[in-house]
């Protein structure tokens, strides 16, 4: 008997869209190699990288028209869009993003961490209350 490995499936970045609509997101093209995908009050941008790699670019909670990101504000998480319009995350909105987003990229092939699929994950920490401390020419730890 004779064991042979199987060859690896390369998918096309159609082939994962057309994925996520087989298991239930909403995909709208955004031009070539993005795309917005919505399942109930979540969404996200995913891209395609170098070399076939998907990004996850925000992903978050709608917000009027634009895709709210989760932010750490140390004592609350909020949910804030490009704009700048913010809006206090609620418990329930945090159990659908974190589902939306493991459901997502097991759609889209991607791996799963196990720090991300302990909970809700956000890059944006502001934790201290200084509006605009960092965005500005004055910056004391530099001088």
């Amino acid at each position: 008997m004779f064991f042979r490995r199987e060859k690896p499936v390369v998918l096309t970045f159609e082939d994962r869209l057309s994925n996520l609509r087989r298991d239930g997101f909403a995909v709208a093209a955004k031009g070539a190699g993005k795309a917005a995908v919505m399942r109930q009050a979540c969404a996200a941008v995913v891209r395609e990288g170098e070399g076939g790699r998907i990004t996850l670019e925000p992903v978050g909670v709608v917000l009027g028209n634009e895709i709210g990101e989760l932010v750490d504000g140390g004592y609350q998480k909020f949910f804030q869009t490009p704009s700048g319009h913010r809006s206090a995350a609620r418990a329930e909105q945090l159990r659908e993003v974190h589902a939306f987003v493991e459901d997502l990229r097991e759609s889209l092939g991607l791996t799963s961490l196990y720090n991300e699929s302990l909970g809700s994950v956000n890059e944006k920490h502001v934790y201290d209350r200084v509006e605009g401390r960092d965005a500005g020419s004055q910056r004391p730890w530099r001088d």
